[in-house]
């Protein structure tokens, strides 16, 4: 029922959109033929079509990214417009849209209104002088027309079920339209570029972070171990007695040293997510929090180990903010994959105001997921809430 109930929205709105599109045909048309025009109503053309791209992503769960605004002298912007390729998709979307979305809209909220009107007008027929005709145009005036109402509405509760069908048909190619083209080859060098510098220098920072914990963490347990093994080695030729309680500090430092080295190891690859996957690992994370945390994860299966290991600390690093800086009573933790990315959305009800530059450690998850080709996104307005999004591709 949910995905008739989406279908129906999708293809009801697709008629309001359908009637637009005629529209701004129309205008189109007196934009080719007053050229001047054409960088006036291109941008208003343009967002049109964006809202068919925004409706498209709501149906289908995947993003579908809008066109780049026009600028600059209306002659340049002229120019642009019939040079681009994706103006020249959008005119060709209007004109099948304009066409499609209004036989597919039509069908949709008509189907709804007649397999209602159906049943109503079999049983209140004789109530009305001279009976009633319903939506088939059928006059009815007896119960034996009235009784064809009961096949007719079994038809349309059919077709109602065939709507989602209906939908992907035309989600399918409006995804082939409105999705951008293929950026340039330089654009696509220098996003490499970027990834490959945002890598290194997360790289970088890891190799950093870890050489820190060792050094200041279990370097000096461990000198301590060395310096109680060696007072104890003391003792036992001078004081026997105080050599086993030195023995015993020396014991409980190798363990912590052990531990602390224990922790380091978790931090370059958590072993969880190899013995529960993403989604048991998160849920640990979720009950070990302090702010009481839900989490809603789909079947995610088993991820790159580097993208599983990117969602866990972004997840770990959120809750911990949530934790130290929110201020909140509750958390959230949504994951969601399809053929395409792995969604993270961590979400709190705190005071917000979160800021990149005070050591919250968003500006680390960043790194970590832009060396993966990801973006992490955070809303965090004063007052809250807090919204953390993080999207990485899994390549498969």
């Amino acid at each position: 029922m949910k995905r008739i109930w989406a279908a129906l929205v999708y293809l009801a709105t697709g008629l309001l959109t359908a009637i637009a599109a005629w529209l701004a045909l129309s205008v189109l048309l007196l934009s080719v033929v007053v050229l001047p025009l054409l960088p006036v109503t291109a941008p208003l053309i343009r967002r049109i079509v964006d809202v068919d791209r925004w409706r498209l992503a709501r149906y289908t769960g995947t993003g579908v990214r809008e066109q780049e605004p026009l600028d600059g002298p209306w002659l340049h912007r002229a120019q642009r417009v019939l040079a681009d390729p994706a103006s020249r998709r959008d005119g060709l979307w209007l004109l099948v849209h304009a066409l499609v979305g209004t036989v597919f809209g039509s069908i949709a909220i008509s189907i709804p209104g007649s397999l209602v009107q159906q049943p109503v007008a079999a049983l209140l027929w004789w109530v009305v002088p001279g009976g009633i005709e319903n939506s088939f145009g059928i006059h009815i005036d007896s119960w034996a027309k009235a009784s064809l109402s009961v096949p007719i509405a079994l038809v349309l509760a059919l077709v109602l079920t065939q709507l989602p069908r209906l939908a992907d048909v035309d989600a399918r190619w409006a995804k082939k339209l409105l999705a951008p083209p293929r950026a340039s080859l330089e654009t696509r060098l220098a996003e490499v570029v970027a990834t490959r510098a945002a890598a290194l220098q997360a790289h970088g920072a890891e190799l950093r972070r870890i050489e820190r914990n060792l050094h200041d963490g279990t370097q000096n347990k461990l000198v301590g171990v060395v310096m109680m093994l060696g007072i104890a080695e003391r003792s036992l030729h001078q004081n026997p007695d105080n050599a086993l309680k030195a023995l015993i500090r020396a014991q409980d430092a190798a363990g912590d040293a052990l531990e602390e080295l224990r922790n380091v190891v978790r931090s370059i690859h958590p072993p969880v997510l190899d013995d529960l996957g993403l989604d048991g690992a998160i849920q640990a994370l979720a009950a070990r929090c302090p702010v009481p945390c839900m989490l809603q994860a789909d079947h995610l299966g088993r991820l790159p180990a580097a993208v599983e290991a990117a969602a866990y600390f972004a997840v770990a690093e959120a809750l911990t903010n949530v934790a130290k800086h929110s201020g909140a009573r509750h958390a959230w933790v949504s994951l969601g994959v399809d053929s395409e990315r792995l969604t993270v959305v961590v979400h709190d009800d705190g005071k917000g105001g979160a800021d990149e530059k005070q050591g919250t450690g968003l500006e680390g998850i960043r790194g970590r997921v832009g060396a993966l080709d990801g973006t992490a996104t955070v809303s965090s307005p004063e007052g809250g809430p807090t919204v953390l999004t993080v999207v990485l591709p899994i390549g498969k």
